[in-house]
């Protein structure tokens, strides 16, 4: 599959995330999937220091860098493939977290409605 034939939520080309860190589930920078992709990393979003704490609470912490697998840690302002169910229990749990729809995968449509995730889409 080509990356003209990965979609976004709003129907388009699937757009890059990130390169700096380079995220998505193959690290290529974007939210891209497959099967074997069980958490379904498909949201970018834009982390902030508020989900950072979030996250690292419920035992997935995303800030502290872990170099032998070549992960930087990420800071607030980081974009990032999260999992569509820690953005929906985030996000439940009234933890915000902006969101590029450009580069949000279509899957996320299986488990979010697209109405929740338009009302966190990043504004440019």
């Amino acid at each position: 599959m080509n990356l003209a034939e990965r979609r976004n939520v709003l129907g388009g080309e699937l757009a890059v995330c990130s390169l700096d860190p380079k995220t998505g589930f193959f690290r290529t920078g974007c939210c891209d999937t497959s099967d074997g992709d069980q958490g379904a990393h498909v949201v970018c979003a834009k982390m902030t220091e508020e989900f950072l704490a979030f996250t690292k609470q419920r035992g997935n912490d995303l800030s502290t860098p872990i170099p032998e697998f070549d992960f930087p840690g990420l800071k607030a302002g980081d974009y990032w493939c999260l999992c569509a169910s820690r953005w929906k229990e985030a996000r439940d749990a009234g933890v915000l977290i902006p969101i590029k729809m450009e580069a949000t995968h279509e899957r996320v449509l299986e488990l979010v409605p697209f109405d929740e995730l338009l009302a966190c889409a990043e504004t440019p």
